[in-house]
């Protein structure tokens, strides 16, 4: 399927087509569907419905043994509570919605600029942006105040990148005016609305008088979607192509599914449980109250049965005591939970020592539910750059034609060998910096108030790369559109990039086709992971040198990049764009066509070398991990960098050990049967050396891991959970989260932790999600259940808050049963007492009173604040944490305890039974006036 968006022609073709209007709404009700949408959600969940039935039986005067007040009363609390919250949460969606709507935005109309709110914008129209304005609409971009036909938008609203990012024109726009732009006529071919913010297949021919008559291909570069804003760019003009609810960021929203956590699985069990419990007690109580009506009525004439019976009185006492029995299930548990929950999410919020004031950054907790999973943890899935490093890219080494700089001071940009090796303009040398310098997205900015350059990248490594081959004399100064220009030694050079090759995780590269304005050469840049490129390089270059460089960078903990060049041939490339372009104009398998096509070009590369990049590790990573290992907790890392760097780095946090402590096994191959046969081995290796008590780990690299996943999943499993640290290397974002569903699906609690858009999957795949608000943007931490800004805080989270958590909920979760088991067996005991007619012993409000004001309230208050251990003595004995990680605290032993402590009460504390011994007491004594009268007056 395909949308025709006809530009510019409001009243023409397109009025006849049904496009959504730009009116958001992320509002779940409206003044009409408000009570019975809200209701029917109520309604859905089991306690709800069995507390409808049992106050709607109540209504039946026949049977109720108290006042339907007593249940109903509280039902209608709880539900109004719940409504109330449900609908101030709306309304601030509606406020959100209403200032967004009403927003004035500039719109062409006849030829005209005129203002009118956000949500009249309609899919054709064309909208005129000025700087600093947010988007209100996914469009097209058709021209800019720049006149190379660029502009920068910010994009952190909606991907959290905080660096800028470019968006062109496209070909047939290039030339225009902004007077033309403002009759401009054309038509666009596009995908229906998707979610996809990486993708946009379409195309787009411009009507006479204007050129580009021909179909020319459109991508995300040519688009700016909505709530991203212009930046550094004076005007830029676009068309809607996608409005309100249909626009890709409209498209994303969605409601998160609900997480259960381990306590609130446990609890559904037991009140099931208690559920069939009660159940039994109503027959058998139910039973004993029927014959006891045909037996004994007769003989109790001050009772004054009827004479004649009904056909419906033999089910009137079982409902009695079902009614009599109901609060064994007490209406007030979740509601109590919900609340007391809330609060443990503001202790985190409220937490000072959890404040990262370098980055400024409090802890935040977005999900209220599930903080007791928190001390319930068995399994961490972590991130390596920017969560266990601080992702601050600085170069530090190289290797350009078999020669290393940096080795001997750890510094290549202060080694006088590569300077003056620049300096002499050593051609691999200088074709090695003009790759650094040219080959990326990196935008200079030169401040207009102190002329100062500094550089915007989505990527730190590029950022870092660029800064270091300033340093060494070739200083990227301007981007302009598709003009690059660079002062190398004091000369001004000029390139024109022709294509870009864009990296993605399956190619692991990126590359570029340029043209030397000086000289007219052209020539292909390309950096990437050393596996992909030295898969294409020509016969007879250095690989080995350079692997052996990479090796040596890897066991120093550093990334790496792999650095290659190409000259081009003019007919090979006119006839290679001819294929790219076909490929970037197809709708459908876009980017795969693409990439087939890209893997023409690149090859036959000369390969230059490779670059060493350091990310040093935040501060108390290794001390946290080593404290949360002593709590019980095993470690996974999910990276995808090379699998030297990641060992080094899990060496470097405490991951594992070098001999003779620890041992870490490989697990390798490229075929099915080589994997199966090294899962076989490590399993072997692990039976062995498990009784010397070892910290034994294992690795495996992506390839591997995919082949193991797919064919022996379950062999793989069994080794995940025998094997307390895995590395996992050169895995994809969705390789992450399967691993999560693996650890998952063995029953274990698991929590993900990165700070990327790469981790969003694991994070929202796993039992407890936490984000770091790092450099690479915000993606991780809006998606995540907790955020912070450092990954030292983990300890704290899970040791302190997750612990008193679950302590917390355990103890009010089965107090509140048990308080409703203590009055409810009064009740039962009272019916020996009373004919077993389901009598009621209290009168409504004593009822009520007695689950609200003599008991929740107060102990509920008590439970918030309640602290078993001190945090100083908690956060120094981690292992503390392994009663609430098996569930010591709430569980069929703990709840069968509660319940037995009910009964003890009923017997020995209860008014009730204590007037049964008063009366025979004074039985007792009725032959000792002496000691009735002593009574008497104590």
């Amino acid at each position: 399927m395909k949308r025709l968006v006809h530009i510019n022609d409001r009243g023409g073709h397109r009025d006849s087509q049904n496009h959504c209007s730009n009116k958001i709404s992320n509002t779940k009700y409206n003044i009409f569907n408000f009570i019975p949408k809200n209701l029917w959600e109520q309604f859905s969940r089991f306690m709800n419905k069995y507390f409808l039935l049992i106050a709607t039986l109540q209504l039946w005067p026949l049977i109720t043994p108290v006042s339907p007040v007593s249940t109903w009363g509280p039902l209608l609390a709880i539900f109004a509570v719940s409504a109330t919250k449900e609908a101030w949460d709306d309304y601030g969606r509606y406020c959100s919605d209403k200032e967004f709507n009403e927003k004035l935005v500039w719109v062409v109309k006849n030829g005209v600029k005129t203002r009118i709110q956000a949500q009249e914008i309609e899919v054709g129209d064309l909208v005129w942006l000025l700087e600093n304005d947010e988007i209100p609409c996914d469009m097209v971009l058709l021209g800019t105040a720049e006149p190379l036909g660029l502009c920068y938008i910010e994009t952190a609203a909606m991907d959290g990148e905080t660096d800028l990012k470019t968006r062109v024109i496209p070909g047939p726009c290039h030339g225009l005016t902004s007077a033309q732009l403002l009759n401009i006529k054309g038509m666009i071919e596009c995908p229906e609305p998707d979610k996809d913010i990486l993708r946009f297949d379409a195309r787009v021919r411009l009507f006479p008088p204007f050129p580009g008559d021909e179909l020319s291909p459109l991508g995300v570069k040519n688009t700016l979607l909505q709530c991203c804003y212009l930046r550094n760019t004076e005007w830029a003009c676009g068309v809607a192509v996608y409005t309100g609810n249909e626009t890709k960021i409209g498209m994303s929203k969605g409601i998160a599914e609900p997480k259960l956590t381990a306590a609130d699985a446990m609890l559904d069990k037991l009140t099931t449980a208690l559920f069939i419990c009660q159940i039994v007690v109503v027959m058998i109580l139910g039973l004993a109250g029927n014959v006891w009506n045909n037996y004994e009525k007769d003989k109790t004439w001050y009772l004054r049965f009827p004479k004649k019976s009904e056909w419906y009185d033999f089910i009137v006492i079982p409902l009695r005591f079902e009614l009599l029995c109901s609060i064994m299930i007490p209406i007030s548990v979740k509601v109590s939970l919900d609340l007391a929950k809330s609060v443990y999410s503001k202790y985190i919020d409220w937490d000072i020592q959890m404040y990262d004031a370098v980055t400024d950054t409090p802890a935040k907790a977005a999900n209220t539910a599930i903080s007791e999973d928190l001390g319930q943890i068995e399994y961490i899935l972590t991130d390596k750059t920017g969560t266990l490093t601080e992702n601050m890219m600085i170069f530090k080494r190289c290797c350009i034609n078999g020669v290393y700089y940096g080795n001997f001071n750890g510094d290549a940009l202060t080694d006088q060998h590569l300077m003056h090796s620049v300096t002499e303009k050593v051609s691999a040398v200088v074709k090695f910096v003009m790759v650094m310098t040219i080959n990326n997205t990196v935008v200079p900015n030169m401040s207009r108030e102190n002329g100062r350059l500094t550089y915007k990248a989505q990527s730190q490594d590029e950022e870092a790369l660029v800064q270091a081959a300033a340093q060494l004399g070739m200083v990227l100064f301007s981007k302009k559109g598709s003009v690059v220009e660079v002062n190398f030694l004091g000369h001004t050079m000029e390139f024109e990039i022709l294509q870009v090759l864009e990296f993605t995780s399956d190619r692991k590269r990126m590359s570029v086709v340029v043209r030397d304005h000086s000289t007219g050469g052209l020539y292909l840049l390309t950096k990437g992971a050393d596996e992909t490129v030295f898969r294409r390089v020509r016969a007879g270059e250095p690989v080995q040198q350079v692997a052996d460089a990479i090796d040596q960078y890897s066991q120093l903990g550093l990334r790496t990049l792999c650095f290659a060049w190409r000259d081009l041939d003019e007919q090979e490339y006119v006839a290679w764009t001819a294929k790219f372009n076909e490929a970037s104009a197809a709708l459908t398998d876009r980017e795969l066509k693409i990439a087939e096509v890209s893997e023409l070009l690149e090859k036959d590369l000369e390969l230059l070398g490779a670059s060493a990049i350091e990310d040093k590790l935040q501060d108390g990573v290794p001390e946290t991990i080593a404290s949360l290992r002593k709590a019980g907790i095993n470690f996974w890392l999910l990276t995808g960098d090379k699998q030297t760097t990641a060992i080094q780095v899990a060496r470097a946090c405490n991951f594992i050990m070098a001999e003779p402590e620890g041992q870490l096994l490989k697990i390798e191959g490229s075929t099915p049967s080589d994997v199966a046969d090294s899962i076989e081995g490590v399993l072997q290796t692990f039976c062995i050396n498990n009784s010397e008590n070892k910290n034994i780990a294992f690795v495996i690299d992506g390839l591997s891991l995919e082949i193991a996943l797919k064919y022996h999943k379950e062999a793989f499993a069994k080794l995940a959970l025998l094997i307390r640290t895995a590395l996992c290397c050169r895995v994809t974002p969705s390789q992450k989260a399967e691993l999560v569903g693996l650890v998952k699906s063995c029953d274990y609690r698991t929590l993900a932790i990165g700070d990327g858009g790469n981790d969003v999957k694991m994070i929202q795949e796993a039992h407890v999600g936490v984000g770091i608000s790092g450099r690479e943007g915000l993606q991780a931490s809006r998606a995540a259940d907790y955020s912070f800004g450092k990954f030292k805080f983990l300890k704290r989270l899970i040791l302190v808050h997750g612990r008193y958590s679950y302590n917390r909920s355990a103890f009010l979760a089965q107090y509140s049963i048990y308080k409703s088991l203590v009055i409810c067996f009064v009740q039962i005991l009272f019916s020996f007492i009373s004919g077993v007619s389901g009598t009621s012993l209290f009168n409504s409000f004593s009822l009520m009173a007695y689950n609200v004001a003599y008991t929740s309230i107060p102990v509920m208050v008590t439970s918030l604040l309640d602290k078993d251990l001190s945090e100083r003595t908690v956060m120094q004995h981690p292992e503390i944490l392994y009663f609430a990680q098996a569930g010591r605290l709430i569980n069929p032993s703990t709840f069968a305890g509660w319940f037995l402590r009910s009964i003890f009460h009923l017997f020995y504390g209860v008014p009730a039974f204590g007037g049964v011994r008063q009366r025979r007491y004074l039985l007792h004594t009725e032959s000792n006036p002496e000691l009735w009268e002593a009574q008497w007056h104590v």
